[in-house]
């Protein structure tokens, strides 16, 4: 690091919790020496005036008590000093003090000691200006081309600029348009100020304009400047830079030419004399300070740019020559002569910290000591190599990505719910219907080993399912604590949701030596709520529009142990028959085959087939563990309901496009209707104001059209959330049955469900469509290929919404196509490998080109058609509910 250090060469504190900016620290030879020698004026905001002139014994050491000139106490927040040619009748230096209301003016001077403390210092008041307006900032130069005398430009916190000619006020004048006060400068050249306004517009105003202006003592004549009386204020160019500036410095080359440099918030420019851009620089930190001045390069300017990072960038127009670090952070920056070192960089932070620096290396004296050379047996170094890459290898297969350093004991959560439901139902503002909605209460324990600091429990449930309350916030003071929480939840919406699984997360601190604050550690607990909380018992439908059958290897199992809450006592009898009618009023029904160990689900929505389906395959899991039954299994052997899911898919992105049309129309409509008030604006405060034209009448329709608009919008977004919640209730029943069709591993679901729910929910920038596309993508590039060609993985591309989901469709087709000739999903390094998948039988290779593809389809189409042509409907009573089922 000694190489990019700014090397200390004389530093010290100022005071004691004192507070410094950018206007208090100056260099000049505010004494009058004429040596050349500059002196460091440091001002405060509590009021300390403070000159040193810096006499290091050796580099790198501390403020002495010779060093500091003079230190004065001045009452009065000190926000600028300057040093000029400030009094009238002398060309000679002072220092003038810039107060919140007020400008003073000093003479330094020196008086030769005749013992050995040394020459004395005194400062010597020459004249004072009190402010009517609370003051901002000040620049100062020879205005209106005056020779050998300095004036003083004050600007206000109101935006009024003040010019004092030495002893005597000169005028005010108001910026027009003014709000917040800017960085001010003048340019000698072109004899002009320059700011920066609250409207981000970098201003350059004439001297002699604004000397022949208007009288500004009071703030309503700017209006009077607006209706014409008098000469008006008019800028002299404007450039409107996109940023907040935080200081404007003026370089001059030579005599005809000057640039100036504006520092913004996130860039700096250089900008001509009639503000055309010379260059700008996009900023890789957050500016602090900076400092033009001319470079030894004809044509050139150095900068130096302090920033938050604790760096001191030094650029050359555009390129960045050096990079050093500062031990603080600096608000300014100056360069200076100081004890005949020239080029000396004095920085000032905020609290106080003062160093003067130079840029440069300090030679290192230290030799590496020769090493004995000896012979280098390969051999063993290979078999080295060998062992140290197995123990590698082993450490990550056993361990993972992350290293498991501690077991998660510090908190236990458990979640439990309750068996029955809520005496009274804590249901409010439910959408659902006339069903009465019940709510089921969960209680979370928590139990904490150590103290904990700031733990927090956070629970989520899929909606339209909600909670009475999912924050809470605990103190473990001590260890060994329990904390029990107990909330309710209940179906809002009329719809059904995409699971019935809930998440409880805590995150908490857990107290540490290293870090005081304690390592942020997550630990989560997931329940099961009850079907019954969104179903209840309905009657059997003979007929329906979606079906789909699930084969076991065991015999069937009565509807009515699997479904004891809901046995319907009508139907007694019907042991292999099961309605069931969700609260938002669809209806389905389970049949559970007599003679073949199959069940067949049947409902009118496509979606509602999901939740009994999975709860049906838990519930016979279940029932056979609890039988002692290890070998049971589930299977899907019919074509998959890819034209129903495509339905839904299709809808999901009609209800995007739609929103994203409403939108559209509603932001014309919010153009046109600010256009008309300004019109309408403009004509009320006029003095002779004109007809309006049906401007009115115009206003009121465009004002009822974003209504409606925004209505529109509002109903468009509540069914794209609906909708989206239906189409994840059929995803998960579709990587459901791909998984019993082929199946397919835990593992290889899991990779299923990331690839087909890769989100919570769509969101204006991302949306599911264009999400799953890319992923399915990238899985039939590399896992399911089975060439090197198919391989080149296209990373680079945006998501974006697509023009229609025939492209989805395809590759989703294509997937399932893949997984039935032998394709099996992995995220390994070693997917990317050309794989031979080999079936019982032999299967056809894996299309490479566009038309294998088009061929694949329509081949496809008999292997993937809509299920419900597959099923023959045969009465309820009187037959065997899934005899005659041809499969």
């Amino acid at each position: 690091m000694s190489l990019f250090k700014a090397r200390d060469w004389w530093s010290t504190v100022l005071g004691e919790k004192e507070e410094f900016d950018q206007g208090c620290l100056c260099l000049a030879d505010v004494d009058n020496t004429g040596n050349g020698q500059d002196k460091i004026i440091v001002g405060s905001f509590m009021g300390y005036l403070r000159i040193f002139n810096p006499h290091p014994v050796k580099t790198g050491d501390g403020a002495q008590a010779e060093d500091m000139l003079l230190e004065v106490h001045l009452r009065d927040p000190i926000l600028q000093v300057e040093v000029g040619k400030f009094v009238s009748g002398t060309e000679m230096l002072h220092l003038a003090v810039l107060h919140s209301r007020k400008l003073c003016v000093y003479s330094v001077s020196g008086t030769l000691g005749n013992v050995e403390h040394g020459n004395q210092y005194q400062i010597k008041l020459m004249y004072e200006h009190n402010l009517q307006r609370t003051a901002c900032n000040m620049t100062y130069g020879s205005f209106g081309g005056v020779k050998g005398r300095d004036l003083i430009c004050i600007q206000s916190m109101d935006g009024m600029l003040m010019v004092f000619e030495q002893e005597s006020y000169a005028f005010g004048r108001f910026l027009p348009g003014s709000l917040l006060p800017g960085p001010l400068a003048y340019s000698s050249r072109t004899d002009s100020f320059i700011t920066v306004s609250s409207c981000q517009q970098v201003e350059s105003y004439k001297y002699q304009v604004l000397a022949f202006a208007t009288d500004a003592d009071k703030r309503q004549e700017t209006e009077q400047q607006k209706l014409g009386s008098g000469k008006r204020l008019v800028v002299d160019w404007t450039l409107n830079i996109g940023e907040q500036a935080l200081d404007i410095c003026i370089v001059s080359f030579n005599q005809s030419a000057s640039s100036v440099f504006v520092l913004g918030e996130r860039n700096f420019f250089c900008l001509k004399d009639n503000g055309q851009i010379r260059f700008m620089k996009k900023l890789d930190c957050s500016p602090s300070c900076f400092l033009p001045y001319c470079s030894v390069s004809e044509g050139t300017i150095n900068t130096l740019i302090g920033n938050h990072n604790h760096m001191l960038h030094i650029y050359q127009d555009v390129t960045l020559k050096w990079a050093t670090q500062l031990p603080h952070i600096p608000v300014a920056v100056r360069v200076g002569c100081l004890h005949d070192l020239k080029g000396v960089i004095v920085t000032l932070s905020d609290d106080g910290h003062l160093q003067c620096s130079y840029l440069g290396t300090d030679p290192s004296f230290f030799q590496a000591p020769k090493v004995e050379s000896r012979e280098l047996h390969y051999e063993e170094l290979d078999i080295e190599l060998k062992e140290l890459q197995k123990i590698i290898k082993d450490v990550n297969k056993s361990q993972g990505i992350w290293p498991m350093t501690e077991r998660e004991d510090d908190l236990k959560v458990s979640a439990m719910v309750s068996p029955k439901f809520d005496s009274v139902s804590q249901a409010a503002d439910v959408e659902v219907g006339t069903d009465l909605v019940p709510s089921v209460t969960v209680k979370v324990t928590l139990q904490n080993r150590l103290a904990l600091q700031k733990a927090k429990l956070s629970v989520y449930v899929q909606p339209p399912l909600v909670l009475t309350c999912d924050q809470f916030t605990f103190e473990f003071m001590a260890p060994e604590m329990s904390r029990t929480v107990a909330f309710s939840v209940y179906l809002k919406g009329s719809y059904t949701p995409s699971e019935l699984e809930g998440n409880a997360v805590v995150s908490y601190s857990r107290p540490s030596d290293i870090n005081p604050d304690g390592i942020p550690r997550v630990i989560q607990c997931k329940f099961r709520l009850p079907l019954k909380l969104i179903c209840l018992p309905g009657q059997p439908s003979k007929t329906a529009s979606h079906k789909l059958t699930i084969d076991t290897n065991k015999s069937p199992v009565s509807l009515l142990s699997l479904f004891p809450g809901f046995a319907n006592q009508s139907e007694d009898d019907q042991v292999n028959v099961m309605g069931f009618r969700f609260l938002g009023g669809s209806r389905v029904t389970l049949l559970a085959s007599k003679t073949s160990q199959r069940y067949r689900i049947q409902s009118e929505q496509f979606e509602d087939l999901w939740l009994i389906t999975n709860e049906l395959i838990i519930r016979l899991q279940e029932y056979f563990e609890k039988q002692g039954i290890k070998d049971f299994a589930c299977s899907f052997s019919g074509s998959m309901p890819l034209q129903e899911y495509f339905e839904l898919i299709d809808h999901h992105f009609e209800l995007r496009i739609n929103g994203e049309k409403l939108e559209e129309l509603l932001s014309e409509r919010a153009v046109q209707f600010r256009a008309i008030q300004r019109r309408l604006l403009t004509r009320f405060k006029d003095k002779t104001p004109a007809p309006l034209q049906h401007l009115d009448t115009l206003l009121d329709g465009t004002y009822k059209q974003v209504i409606a608009l925004a209505d529109a919008v509002e109903e468009n977004q509540d069914s794209l959330f609906q909708s989206f919640t239906r189409l994840k209730s059929a995803t998960h029943l579709v990587i459901l049955l791909i998984g019993l069709w082929q199946k397919l591993s835990t593992d290889q679901i899991a990779i299923l469900e990331a690839a087909f729910l890769p989100l919570q929910q769509d969101t204006q920038e991302l949306g599911w469509e264009e999400t799953v596309d890319a992923a399915i993508s990238h899985l039939l590039k590399t896992c399911l290929s089975k060439s090197s060609k198919e391989q080149a993985l296209n990373l680079s591309s945006q998501l974006n919404i697509p023009k229609d989901t025939s492209r989805l469709k395809k590759h989703i087709t294509l997937l399932c196509d893949r997984l039935a000739k032998g394709g099996r999903l992995c995220l390994s390094t070693d997917a990317a490998a050309p794989q031979t998948m080999v079936m019982p039988g032999g299967c056809t290779t894996i299309p490479e080109s566009d038309l294998e593809e088009r061929s694949i389809e329509q081949d496809s189409t008999e292997l993937f058609t809509n299920h419900k042509h597959l099923i023959v409907e045969t009465p309820l009573p009187e037959v065997s509910p899934l005899q005659g089922v041809s499969e």
